[in-house]
């Protein structure tokens, strides 16, 4: 059972790795044009719709129904307030590390609370998996561009995707062996990095997505977040 668990949580890590691969082929091989610039901030809209829908749909909701009112606006707030700080402090130093931030912040809690219910409902734990491998995609493609305009090295940002996607492992076992037994702690983690995300998102990732005299950005974060509804109904 704890082998699965583990293939279950590297599938869902995989993805990051892959998201990385297929933004540096798309970089290097895709001509200049119009259609490809539609094409970027299109799938960066779609990642960060899928984001929204974790935060919406999984983050918030499994806190909710553990947490008070009061935990869970300082839990919530907090979460934007640290993210504020790291934020001010990446773009002081040049670095345009958002994307790659709230992928994280949403892929590790989800591999830890898929980990708490994987003895319980191996069958959601699954499907789980499953969801947080096609988020996973397209805002490791998001990331891998961002990082690449903030001046690094794709082999490295490719080996550092890779080390990352191994954080679900170790989520997951987290969750597996620690949290199972402790569903306020899984959900304080969910709402602090939901405060997080959605800082992210507002100041960093949605204004970057929109593009000029074209609405299909706005209609594949449209998407995006059904993606995140589907996968949300089916789980």
């Amino acid at each position: 059972m704890l082998l699965n668990l583990i293939l279950f949580a590297a599938f869902a890590g995989l993805t990051i790795p892959v998201g990385g691969l297929l933004a540096k082929l798309f970089n290097h091989h895709v001509a200049e044009t119009p259609v490809k610039y539609e094409i970027t901030h299109s799938v960066m809209s779609f990642g960060a719709g899928i984001i929204l829908a974790a935060l919406a749909l999984v983050l918030v909701p499994s806190g909710m129904e553990q947490l008070e009112l009061v935990p869970l606006c300082v839990t919530f707030f907090a979460g934007a307030v640290v993210f504020y700080f790291l934020d001010s402090y990446l773009a002081k130093t040049g670095g345009q590390m958002a994307t790659m931030l709230a992928m994280m912040m949403d892929f590790v809690p989800e591999s830890i609370a898929m980990g708490a219910v994987f003895m319980v409902d191996p069958s959601t734990a699954s499907l789980l998996a499953i969801i947080i491998g096609l988020q996973n995609l397209p805002e490791a493609f998001n990331a891998y561009r961002d990082l690449i305009l903030g001046g690094g090295k794709p082999h490295k940002i490719l080996w550092i995707f890779t080390g990352l996607s191994t954080m679900g492992v170790i989520g997951a076992l987290i969750g597996n062996f620690a949290l199972q037994d402790s569903p306020k702690a899984t959900a304080y983690l969910m709402i602090f990095a939901s405060g997080g995300i959605l800082y992210l998102l507002v100041q960093d990732i949605i204004p970057e997505t929109k593009l000029k005299n074209s609405g299909i950005p706005a209609l594949a974060a449209t998407l995006g977040f059904l993606v995140g509804v589907i996968g949300e109904k089916v789980v």
